[in-house]
Parts: C-alpha cells; structure tokens; sequence
C-alpha cells in the first residue's frame, strides 16, 4: 500500500467518510506525497499528459502576442506583470519570453511564477536562467502585492478538486454526494445526503439532472478568482483550459460527468488506484468563471475555442515574421494540433477577464467570441 493512500485511510478511520473534493485535494496536493507536489513529478512527453506548449512554441509566442495587446490597451504601464499560475515545466514563460525579449514591452515586463513544488520550481529555474533577471517565484498568490498586468493560467482549473453528484435511480430521484470510504483496505464511494453548497450551486447555474445522471462540481474555481480578482489592480486574467459552458457540461448526454484519470499517457476512470501517481482531472464550466467574476467585477471580454482564437490572433502572421516562407522549417502537424477540432483546438477554450475602467476589444475574439452561450 502506497503511504498516501495509509494516509487517505488513517484521515477516514478518524474522521468518518471524506467527500470526493477531500479525497481528490489528497491525491494531488498532500505535501510531499500527492502527484503535483512529489519529486518524481514530470509533465510533458515523458509524463502523464502534455499540454499545448510541448506542442509547438508557437503557443507561447501567440500568447506573447497578447500580452503585447493586453499592455498596450491599457496604455503601455512602465511595469506590466505576468503572473502564471500553474507553470508546468516553464515552456510556456519560455516560449513567450523568447518571442517579447525583442520586443518593446519587454523592458516593461516582471514574470512572476506561482508553484508549490521546490522540485518542479528547481526544474522551471533551470530553463528560464537566461531570463534569471526578469523572472521570480512564489509559492502562493498571497504573497503577491496587487499587479497590473495578467494572471494567466493553461490547464490549471481542470486539475481543482471536484464534488462528485448522482441522482439516484429510484422513484424519488434524490440528488447524493459522493463520499469516500474504507472496505478493509479498499477505498469505496457510498451516497449520502447532498450539501447545501453544492445544491446553491444547480440552482445558481439552473442545472436539473436527470435519473442515474454522475457529474462533477467545480466549488474551488469561486476562491480561486475572489483570490485572483484582489490582486489585479487592472488588467487581465486568461484562462486557457479544457470545458464548457453550463448548458453544454450538464446537458443530458454527459450523463458520466467528464472525470478522468491520466496514468502514463493512458486513460482510465478509476480515481481510487494508482494513488499519488495518476492525475484527475474535470472539465471546466466556463458559466461559473463568468458568473462569478461578474460578481467580483470582472468584465469577461471573450470566450472561444483555443483554434478559433490562435487563428483570430493571427497565428498566420507569427508563422510568417518567425518563419519566414520556409514552411520546413516548422513542424505543420502540430501547430495543427493547436488549432484544428480533432486537436485541442475544439476541446480548449480561451477566456478573458478584465478589470479597470474600460472593457477593451481583443483581437482574439474578433472570429467567434460565444459569450452569449455562457
């Protein structure tokens, strides 16, 4: 047995059965032995997953690019602030500090990591040391001063943990929560009463969930902004990420909820083995992250898919002034992978929060910005 896992079953013969949220914040986040905060962590080819930065660098000289929008729309700040959250192995800051270094913002630009693991942190150091002066870490968001600038994140929310909800098949339909509990030394789900904070949720997003309906909610991703949204002074937040809007995650044929579990590039859906070494993950909905930004306000500026806003932001154009018209020199099918549907061009949305006196207009959205469906 697995020390983490003794230690999901010492907390439970403590305390009772833990909920789904409880169990997946163990998982992945218990000091030193949950899979984003062990040594052995690695993400990337050679990981469990990658993300759209170990596709291409292009990536990370197009959100390079809307930096450079962002900083100007808000009139070209002496200091502008990048503040990643959620930084991976470092390719994204990489990618982007390379395509700015020439570039007028970038004597403007302080980089700031936020990763709580020394490994992973020693890991970023060592491949963004060209840019040793430009870039520093924290470990928290706390201990940030508020900034002007953009808290960006890629593939962050998707790894918060969830509630886990069904309906149960029986006349009543009645709305459970999925605990975690212990049979010997196996780790087992049982229904109980569902909480109030997750019933305020279905009716703040006018969720109804049909008989033998499982699905997940997203209760951290309201901290995470209130969080964010004091430390923006003015400007912007960017989440890139894989989800949907409310209609669409709750709609009747995602009957399974969207739970995964990632082990060595392989899929499964069994979050209770593997302990510590597999990543779960949920999609997002982006109907949260609007709504409850308006309330904190925050002006959502746009939302579309990741290929639909490359392309919008001019993904041709970067191609050109970074390639020239040597399409050899760059590998197509991956920068494909950005932006086409059976990539993760259709799968990843782009979302833009703002906060200051205007609402500018981003270029990304000027394609298909479906704010309308959140």
């Amino acid at each position: 047995m697995s020390p983490l896992k003794e230690k999901i079953i010492e907390r439970i013969k403590s305390e009772g059965p833990i909920n789904f949220e409880t169990f997946v914040e163990m998982v992945l986040y218990y000091p030193g032995l949950g899979y984003y905060t062990k040594d052995s962590t690695k993400i990337g080819r050679t990981g469990d997953f990658y993300t759209s930065p170990h596709l291409h660098s292009i990536f990370g000289a197009m959100i390079g690019r809307q930096m450079e929008e962002m900083w100007t729309a808000i009139g070209k700040p002496e200091i502008f602030h990048i503040v990643e959250m959620g930084a991976g192995m470092g390719y994204l800051a990489k990618d982007m500090l390379e395509y700015l270094e020439e570039k007028e913002i970038f004597k403007y630009l302080k980089y700031t990591i936020v990763e709580i693991n020394p490994t992973v942190r020693a890991k970023q150091q060592e491949l963004l040391s060209e840019f040793s002066d430009k870039v520093k870490w924290v470990s928290h968001i706390n201990e940030l001063k508020p900034i002007t600038g953009c808290f960006l994140s890629n593939e962050l929310l998707d790894a918060f943990p969830v509630r886990l909800i069904e309906v149960s098949n029986n006349p009543d339909n009645e709305l459970k929560e999925i605990y975690v509990s212990i049979d010997g030394d196996d780790l087992v789900e049982i229904k109980m009463p569902c909480s109030v904070e997750v019933k305020k949720y279905l009716n703040e997003f006018g969720i109804e969930l049909p008989e033998g309906y499982k699905t997940e909610v997203n209760l951290k991703i309201k901290d995470w902004l209130s969080e964010v949204s004091n430390k923006l002074f003015e400007g912007f937040i960017l989440t890139i990420d894989y989800g949907y809007p409310a209609q669409d995650y709750y709609s009747e044929d995602r009957n399974r909820g969207t739970l995964l579990c990632y082990y060595h590039h392989q899929i499964n859906e069994n979050p209770y083995q593997n302990i510590g070494e597999q990543d779960l993950t949920a999609h997002v909905n982006f109907s949260s992250l609007k709504k409850w930004g308006d309330e904190l306000g925050l002006k959502t500026i746009g939302f579309c898919p990741q290929g639909t806003y490359l392309v919008s932001l001019g993904i041709d154009e970067i191609i050109k002034e970074l390639y020239g018209d040597s399409p050899d020199v760059f590998d197509v099918a991956k920068i494909k992978g950005l932006i086409l549907p059976q990539g993760m061009g259709e799968s990843h949305k782009v979302m833009i929060q703002y906060k200051g006196k205007d609402e500018p207009r981003l270029r990304g959205f000027s394609f298909r910005n479906q704010l309308k469906y959140l």
